[in-house]
């Protein structure tokens, strides 16, 4: 076996280390370096294939994150107990490396990549996605794969007092109350050169506005500046390490050889300026319609009227015509914004399209809201449950529960297109991840507001950013189900382009916009805060100055659209809609828990089948909680009340009458429950009355589980075990106490005086209980009780009564 290359440095603000090692595993692949922070390890895995596959007019470039469960010591919940498909979270760490990847291959390569991340190593301490991003571009500089890097990756976490930490563990993460993840690369070979941000994502924590209100520092649009330029320091640190990295495995193995591949254009030159003579004042005049449907019909028709003109001349060449036609169209738009600041549909850079918003749509949803920015239209459905409706994680990070899910789906006909609907697919994961992010922050806790919430957002029509319509579309539906957010949030996607020396900012971007522009740069948050952050850039580097300017429009923007949003809505409504369960939630000692659960569940099911009410029961180790949710407020209330009771029950008195409820039966009498959390035992021999004064042989001869009895309490020993008698006039009437017999509390040293001191056998033991309880309660009845039947137990167990 080879031996492993090894390399590692600090991480700046930190004790801990980054490191990369090469040479040991999977040396069939083009690439393969693990990386590691503390105990956390990912080896990443490049391969490259060796030729185009046939047709191919795009990059084909693909991640995969294996989450090994056993990385974390766990295994997989699932029913086969093996990793199944990719998490949420494994898919957003994919969408994370591809990100910066994908515009760092050479313009014109088509051979197919695969990237592979498997996690080995899962602390619990430090996250793995920024790792992968990492140990990603570090397997590629190594693989003779066509690459333009080093990328280096950070994540930097905004502590409550102000300050910028790098690569926070999980629980700096929990504490602080905004994170950063950034990507970038060096624009030269010197170990202190500027480094070009080209992805961002980031979003406020949970329970981040809470802090705010106790004094920790807003993120505003000036802070999310610093932090991007602070990020530039620990990049460059994981650039460089990649850098020493490479050096030592060429010294130890000699040069890295290219892996061979050909450049493709989808056209040649001589097909471009054939396009752009005859086709330029076409093109020009379909891209001035402002609606997408006409824009595009018109493009199609002098697309169609080109291709006619010059398929003569290129009978061979109508797939090169067509790519030419889509590049001369982008051409057009970026020179109408650049030198006239008048984008596709008209607008000038700043301005946003038209804005509606509605909420209330559907009767039976719990909140509902419609959304509509131009062409682009979503709704968005709140939900809620109770906490057990809590997702279950089953990941290898500490997060186990997930109380606020969104979901947000694409379908073909939102933008006029057929297609298949077989499940999310990546992009719609991303996007409905980000929209949860942004209102993460916003949303109060589950002691503050006791319910599971999950958010559905179904793009109707997409011109543009569904995503930061989803994001407004959910604050609208929160607010309208009775959620009380901390702030209202809108989101709003901005576009740049570049021309020589000249950058254009723009507000709202169209779909056609985005895909022909240098920027996408998505920002959400409140009036004063921004709660989540994506960027991705196309060129080298953004000046400082020029995301500052951004910034700024896109406050403007999300002001204006706040505007319109507070004249629907201003604040969340008091109460929750009345097709939304009632929930409340009460604290209770841990050690009660058993108490209002019952034995097998006895308890909590009788509440929950006699009040109509859902109860939960859970603990954190230190203090249980009891969640109540109903449909009718009542029945919430009464099944409080009970719980309450249980809690401190009402204590039974001797001689009083009660109304009770068969809750077990045994061989000696059937236990009754006379009050919340007071038993009493009616012995088989007291309900004679029951069988017409005939002797009682089995106790379900006369009663039977939940049935409805009158019975007096009789006697109360000193350790509170209650003996009942039958009321009523066919009721026997208790045995007469002479004046001289001895007191409960005397009777009982007497027992104890006159039980034998030794059981020679089971069977003399046996006999002694048996003949104590004849004195204390009477003749027993046929099948005589063993011990564990006595009648102060208070969970007696079933076992058969038949032999």
């Amino acid at each position: 076996m080879a031996d492993a290359i090894r390399v590692s440095g600090p991480i700046s603000g930190t004790d801990r280390t980054l490191s990369f090692e090469t040479g040991k595993l999977a040396q069939l692949a083009d690439g393969a370096v693990q990386a590691r922070i503390g105990d956390t390890i990912v080896l990443a895995t490049v391969t490259a294939s060796r030729h185009v596959r046939e047709g191919a007019d795009f990059f084909p470039l693909t991640v995969d994150i294996e989450e090994r469960t056993y990385a974390a010591g766990k295994i997989p919940g699932s029913f086969f107990r093996r990793e199944g498909k990719s998490s949420d979270q494994a898919i957003l760490i994919c969408r994370l490396i591809d990100r910066p990847l994908r515009p760092s291959f050479p313009k014109g390569f088509r051979n197919e990549v695969h990237v592979v991340g498997t996690v080995f190593g899962a602390d619990q301490v430090n996250p793995h996605d920024i790792i992968a991003i990492n140990a990603s571009s570090a397997a590629l500089m190594i693989s003779g794969i066509p690459f333009d890097g080093p990328i280096g990756a950070v994540r930097v976490a905004y502590t409550t007092d102000g300050t910028w930490i790098p690569h926070p563990t999980f629980a700096e993460g929990d504490d602080s109350t905004f994170e950063l993840v950034v990507a970038g690369r060096a624009l030269s070979d010197s170990p202190d050169t500027e480094i070009a941000i080209m992805m961002v994502e980031a979003g406020g924590t949970e329970g981040s506005f809470d802090r705010y209100a106790q004094g920790a520092p807003k993120v505003d649009e000036e802070v999310l500046a610093a932090g991007l330029e602070a990020s530039k320091i620990w990049i460059r640190e994981a650039i460089n390490l990649q850098r020493q990295m490479v050096a030592e495995y060429v010294a130890t193995r000699g040069p890295i050889e290219p892996i061979p591949y050909a450049v493709l254009s989808d056209y040649g030159d001589d097909i471009f300026v054939a396009v752009e003579e005859a086709g330029t004042a076409s093109l020009t005049a379909a891209n001035v319609q402002t609606s997408k449907a006409e824009r595009n019909a018109a493009l199609d028709g002098a697309g169609a009227e080109i291709i006619a003109a010059l398929e003569p001349r290129f009978p061979e060449r109508v797939g090169e015509i067509k790519a030419a036609i889509r590049s001369l169209t982008k051409k057009l738009v970026r020179m109408r914004i650049v030198e006239d600041g008048v984008r596709i549909d008209g607008r000038s850079v700043t301005e946003i399209r038209p804005l509606t918003a509605e909420v209330d749509l559907f009767p039976t949803a719990h909140g509902s809201a419609l959304f509509q920015r131009g062409e682009t239209q979503v709704i968005n459905v709140t939900t809620l449950g109770m906490p057990r409706m809590n997702q279950l994680i089953d990941t290898i990070t500490p997060d186990e529960t997930k109380r606020y899910m969104h979901h947000y789906n694409f379908p073909p006909y939102s933008t006029g297109e057929t297609g298949f609907m077989r499940g999310p697919k990546r992009r719609e994961i991303g996007h409905g991840m980000l929209a949860e992010r942004a209102l993460v922050p916003v949303v109060p806790t589950q002691d503050q507001f006791p319910y599971t919430l999950r958010l559905v957002s179904d793009v109707m029509s997409s011109n543009g950013s569904t995503s930061m319509a989803s994001v407004c579309g959910s604050s609208l539906s929160l607010m309208a189900a009775g959620v009380p957010l901390k702030a209202p949030i809108a989101g709003i996607a901005m576009g740049l382009v570049k021309e020589g020396d000249n950058y254009v900012t723009l507000t709202d971007i169209l779909g056609a916009e985005d895909a022909f522009g240098d920027m996408d740069f998505k920002v959400a948050g409140s009036a004063d805060a921004v709660t989540a952050l994506q960027l991705d850039t196309k060129i080298d580097g953004l000046p400082a100055d020029v995301l500052a300017k951004a910034l700024h429009q896109a406050k403007v923007a999300r002001l204006e659209i706040l505007e319109v949003m507070n004249a629907c809505i201003d604040a969340p409504r008091p109460e929750v809609a009345a097709s939304a369960p009632k929930i409340v939630s009460m604290e209770i000692p841990i050690d009660k828990i058993g108490e209002v659960i019952g034995p097998k569940g006895k308890v909590i099911n009788t509440l929950q089948q006699e009040t109509g009410a859902d109860i939960a029961v859970d603990d954190d180790g230190v203090i249980g909680t009891v969640t109540i949710g109903a449909k009718d407020g009542h029945a919430v209330e009464e099944a409080r009340r009970r719980i309450s009771l249980i809690l401190d029950p009402p204590t039974a008195e001797v001689g009083e009458v009660y109304q009770g409820r068969v809750v077990n039966t045994t061989k000696f009498g059937a236990f009754v429950n006379i009050l919340p959390g007071r038993d009493g035992l009616l012995h088989i021999s007291k309900m004679s009355a029951l069988a017409g004064g005939k002797r009682v042989g089995q106790v379900e001869d006369v009663l039977e589980l939940g049935q409805s009895i009158e019975v007096r309490v009789e006697d109360i020993d000193p350790q509170g075990k209650v003996s009942l008698g039958l009321t009523g006039e066919n009721a026997a009437a208790p045995a007469p106490q002479r004046d001289d017999a001895p007191a409960p509390r005397e009777r009982e040293r007497e027992r104890e005086s006159e039980a034998p001191k030794t059981a020679t056998s089971s069977s003399s033991f046996e006999d002694a209980f048996e003949a104590e309880l004849a004195a204390d309660l009477g003749d027993l009845g046929p099948g005589a009780p063993v011990a564990n039947d006595a009648p102060g137990d208070r969970r007696p167990r079933n076992r058969s009564r038949r032999r």
